[in-house]
């Protein structure tokens, strides 16, 4: 490859690009999509409360009050 030739992304290319859908097939996919991604952002969410509960279970109340 050439650093003379021009750069073509992949959207110069028809064949490359979405074909443009209607507004009902458009509210079905988001109808059923984003299911997965709020199970993985909950999990996530889960998580970090969990770590977050250890932290203070196990390093912070054993120490005591402070002052």
């Amino acid at each position: 490859m050439s650093t003379d030739e021009p750069h073509h992304s992949a959207p110069d290319r028809p064949e490359h690009v979405a074909v443009p859908i209607g507004s009902e097939e458009a509210a079905e996919a988001l109808r059923n999509g984003p299911i997965g991604a709020l199970v993985v952002a909950g999990i996530a969410v889960a998580l970090l409360f969990i770590g977050w509960m250890a932290f203070y279970f196990l390093l912070f109340l054993p120490r005591g009050p402070i002052g």
